[in-house]
């Protein structure tokens, strides 16, 4: 049975590779149809042998990482999915089988020199020292991570395709750093580059045709530059000092603020309190001295005695007294020991 090419594989739009029958007829139909079956000796079957041997190599297995690119005379002609196939022997058609799944790696601003623990590193600073929007100079680097998306594209379209990819990395990571301040870019909008870095880049690679996908991109060390590293330590330390004082000092106003003002409210009350106290007072005084006046104004000298002796017991409840029987008035020695009498008793112990 001959070897078929089952081309329902959506990868490419190429003929299929004709089978061995077809490639044995076509032979003998260049030769006019006298194309020998027999040689004297053995050199027809070592011919034969030769011919099966190289129409042999035209068999090959695509891994399941990879995809099959077949070339014929230098022309891509059609792609195979993972598993066996067959092609046309060299030199006719040629294979290429790129690793489509292999997701590749691309350090940018840095190289590394050894895995070891630790791991050693090579800073360039050609690639990683790049200008922010307020005019700063900054040391980015970074890695990008892409896998092959398109094969032929990938292969043909460009001649260096890694050096190509890290060229459109660093503009565009040096074009996203342009637009921002130094402060986002040391602290909290490294996110936010990365994503943006890896948009930019995914879209200049597919406008060039490049058939690579962008799978990450990493921010791994920002710094400001050796020279000034200090200078920005001093300006961070005192921003932080800054943002403590000014910590501190809210904690402070959320302190005594609402002491403050519940004192305030109680001082409020009370006065409140006591101002309705006073009015009620004055008011009840006003209307007993107007009820006295009435009175008064109706029988003088009942109200008159009816006031005095109001004054005397409000008065004399707050004194001793001695009562003394003027019937035996007569009878007592005028040297009464009175001061013994007005001792108040002593409290119980």
């Amino acid at each position: 049975m001959p070897w078929e090419y089952n081309g329902d594989d959506n990868q490419g739009g190429g003929p299929q590779p004709p089978d061995l029958e077809d490639v044995i007829k076509k032979i003998k139909q260049r030769f006019g149809g006298k194309f020998p079956t027999k040689l004297p000796g053995g050199i027809g079957i070592i011919l034969l042998f030769i011919l099966i041997g190289w129409l042999a190599t035209g068999f090959y297995i695509v891994g399941p990482d990879e995809l099959g690119v077949v070339q014929r005379f230098g022309k891509v002609v059609y792609t195979t999915n993972p598993g066996p196939h067959w092609h046309m022997p060299t030199p006719v058609e040629t294979v290429i089988k790129p690793r489509v799944t292999q997701v590749k790696r691309l350090e940018i601003g840095f190289r590394s020199i050894s895995q070891a623990t630790p791991a050693r590193y090579q800073v360039v600073p050609h690639e990683s020292l790049m200008l922010t929007g307020d005019e700063n100079i900054v040391d980015a680097q970074f890695i990008v991570q892409y896998r092959i998306k398109d094969p032929v594209n990938y292969l043909f379209n460009v001649a260096d395709q890694e050096k190509s990819v890290r060229d459109v990395a660093e503009a565009s990571m040096r074009e996203i750093i342009g637009k921002s301040v130094i402060d986002e870019v040391l602290t909290v909008g490294k996110f936010k580059i990365q994503q943006e870095v890896k948009t930019l880049l995914q879209k200049i690679l597919d406008r060039y045709q490049l058939g690579v996908a962008v799978v990450a991109v990493q921010l791994q060390d920002v710094h400001p530059p050796k020279a000034v590293i200090e200078a920005f330590k001093d300006v961070a330390s005192a921003k932080e000092n800054k943002i403590k004082l000014i910590n501190e000092s809210q904690g402070y106003q959320n302190d005594i603020l609402p002491k403050a003002k519940g004192k305030a409210t109680q001082m409020i009350n009370q006065a409140m309190a006591s101002k309705s106290e006073m009015i009620n007072i004055a008011q009840g005084d006003a209307a007993r001295f107007l009820s006295n006046l009435r009175g008064y104004r109706q029988a003088p000298s009942v109200t008159r005695k009816r006031m005095y002796l109001e004054t005397m017991e409000t008065v004399l409840a707050k004194v001793d007294k001695i009562i003394i029987d003027q019937k035996v008035q007569q009878n007592l020695l005028p040297l009464l020991p009175i001061d013994p009498l007005r001792l108040k008793k002593q409290p119980a112990k």
